[in-house]
């Protein structure tokens, strides 16, 4: 009787703790939290570690951008029978090609229009500052033209005080400008290495760790590798591709309204157009400042192309380069980019998208291992059969 009891009692304990699904489940969240606990506590050991990705990881990543742009063409090349070779040497000779190009004669023009508009920035906000004054003295806005006319002083406050700040925190951090300039003169030297190899190597790469990975994880893992080498390298040609699209239709559209500084203009819509949703909006708001200084012809004008771009890119590009291949709620892009761009900066807001994508397809393939381990998503017909 005695053992009977204990061997009930027994089978209690078992189903209740060892044998029970949520305390498993608790038990094993509570381990994690317990490893970052530990990990917080002992965080100094990697500082080093910290550091060094901090070196390396930027060429890496730009590496790996241009290793999803460039990787196609050589693909392609070398289905047709020419050697990886040769034709990663052709294209590192146009893109430095390219590079010449554009320190010979692009980027003095962009130096020069940005330089004017700095100079010329006075002006146009002493224009804008007298054509609003104008604008709430009519009739029908004199209810509005005193609170409208103290918020338009508090911005122009605002601003003023941000340029002072800025310049300010420039002289302030040489040490930082001296960092960013030995870090671009780092990612300019390793970047082409690490490109060459990849684009060169980069199918065996795979085959190098797949005995590394335990083999009853092998094939899973190898398939989210996989996704997520389909979904960043779709959405870098798709995203980068949109972009020049829009850079193009932006300079020539500003060119033939007659609006000033229309190749630095469109380059800025084509690099703020990285950023999903906001970039295009982003890169009209100095359009608008030039062409409410010209007049409201030119502001009209603007709009228009605005229209006709977006149109365009909404209705052509982006459904032909993009589709819908990352399948990501807009709104839960605006929340990533918030996010990112709080924790990251700017590298955060550009690269937020794809990181979130790569989590994404890992989420749900441990998600689908989850529901197939803890039978806990089993249909009512399924567990009856099995019963």
């Amino acid at each position: 009787m005695k053992l009977k009891k204990e061997g009930n009692s027994k089978s209690l304990f078992y189903r209740l703790f060892l044998n029970n699904k949520l305390v498993t489940g608790l038990m094993v969240i509570l381990l994690i939290l317990l490893i970052l606990l530990v990990f917080t506590k002992v965080s100094n050991l990697f500082t080093p570690v910290a550091q060094f990705l901090g070196i390396v990881g930027v060429p890496i990543i730009v590496s790996g951008l241009l290793y999803y742009l460039l990787n196609p063409v050589v693909n392609f090349f070398e289905k047709r029978g020419i050697k990886r070779v040769y034709t990663i040497s052709a294209l590192f000779i146009t893109i430095l090609g390219l590079i010449i190009w554009g320190i010979v004669i692009l980027i003095p023009k962009i130096e020069y229009q940005t330089k004017s508009f700095i100079t010329e920035w006075p002006h146009y906000w002493e224009i804008i500052e007298q054509k609003t004054t104008e604008f709430l003295a009519l009739p029908a806005l004199s209810e509005f033209s005193e609170p409208f006319e103290k918020y338009f002083n508090e911005l122009t406050a605002s601003i003023s005080s941000l340029a002072k700040t800025v310049s300010k925190t420039t002289f302030n951090s040489l040490g930082n400008i001296v960092g960013a300039v030995a870090n671009i003169v780092v990612m300019v030297i390793t970047v082409p290495f690490i490109l060459f190899y990849l684009l060169k190597d980069g199918k065996q790469l795979v085959p190098y760790i797949t005995p590394v990975i335990p083999t009853k994880m092998r094939k899973p893992t190898l398939r989210v590798l996989e996704d997520i080498n389909k979904q960043l390298s779709s959405y870098v040609r798709g995203q980068v591709t949109v972009a020049f699209a829009v850079a193009v239709m932006f300079m020539i559209g500003f060119s033939v309204i007659g609006l000033e500084y229309s190749v630095t203009l469109g380059i800025l819509a084509g690099v703020l157009n990285l950023i999903p949703y906001i970039g295009s909006a982003l890169a009209t708001i100095p359009a608008i400042v030039l062409a409410l200084v010209n007049g409201p012809k030119m502001l009209v004008a603007v709009i228009i192309v605005f229209i006709v771009e977006q149109t365009i890119e909404g209705r052509v590009v982006s459904p032909l380069v993009l589709g819908s291949q990352l399948d990501i709620h807009p709104i839960t892009i605006i929340f990533v980019l918030l996010s990112a761009g709080k924790l990251f900066g700017v590298l955060g807001v550009i690269l937020g998208i794809p990181g979130y994508a790569a989590i994404k397809v890992v989420a749900i393939h441990v998600f689908t291992w989850y529901k197939e381990v803890s039978g806990l998503y089993e249909d009512e017909e399924e567990t009856i059969e099995t019963q």
